[in-house]
């Protein structure tokens, strides 16, 4: 496996690097201190596996690397290492197409099992996410609450979940295969979701499936 960690701390970089070395054996690390630095080393290795991005670093704002790595490399999966423990910044992250957010002061345990659910094709959320979308669940009334998606859009999504293809959600649902397709359209652009999986994983979360 081949990991680029991006940190412009070179002492908390190197411990990373060590600490992932050793849970990974004959895994391949790979380091830059800020996005220009990153985006070589994404040009010089095209098969990495997996990003540790640190969202602050000094030559680009850490959103706007995410979307950069979106768009250069849109099957790349990146994990954010934030120091930050703000549900609103976890989202935001998420919501630009990061596949994972933990805090720094989580253990290496955490950030593994991130690694390895992000490998799986999963979605790493924070507890402090979880929590604070469990909190509004609980306090807040359904009419208070805009819907995300349409009845019908959730029941294509519950579709998506169990990995059918259109053809089969439109024979399920009496509906046209193009009348599917833009469902799906709209559920990925209402959900800021990077593609079927990711809308799933953010479906989920929302607690809409």
């Amino acid at each position: 496996m081949k990991i680029l960690i991006v940190d412009d701390h070179p002492v908390l970089r190197a411990g990373l690097a060590a600490l992932l070395g050793q849970a990974r054996a004959g895994s391949t690390i790979i380091e830059a201190g800020n996005a220009a630095e990153a985006f070589k080393q994404v040009d010089l290795y095209p098969d990495l596996d997996i990003v540790i991005l640190d969202l602050v670093l000094p030559d680009m704002g850490g959103l706007s690397v995410l979307a950069e790595f979106g768009r250069r490399c849109p099957g790349l999966p990146v994990i954010v290492l934030s120091s930050s423990e703000d549900p609103q910044g976890a989202r935001r992250a998420l919501s630009q197409g990061a596949l994972g957010y933990v805090p720094k002061s989580a253990s290496q345990n955490t950030l593994s099992a991130a690694i390895e659910l992000v490998m799986s094709g999963e979605i790493y959320v924070p507890p402090m996410l979880l929590n604070e979308v469990a909190g509004v669940h609980r306090n807040a009334s359904s009419e208070s609450m805009p819907p995300l998606l349409t009845e019908r859009q959730i029941q294509v999504l519950r579709h998506l979940d169990l990995g059918q293809p259109n053809k089969t959600i439109a024979f399920k649902l009496g509906l046209s295969e193009k009348t599917v397709k833009a469902h799906i359209t709209a559920i990925l652009k209402a959900l800021h979701a990077r593609n079927r999986t990711h809308a799933v994983s953010l479906g989920r979360l929302a607690g809409l499936i």
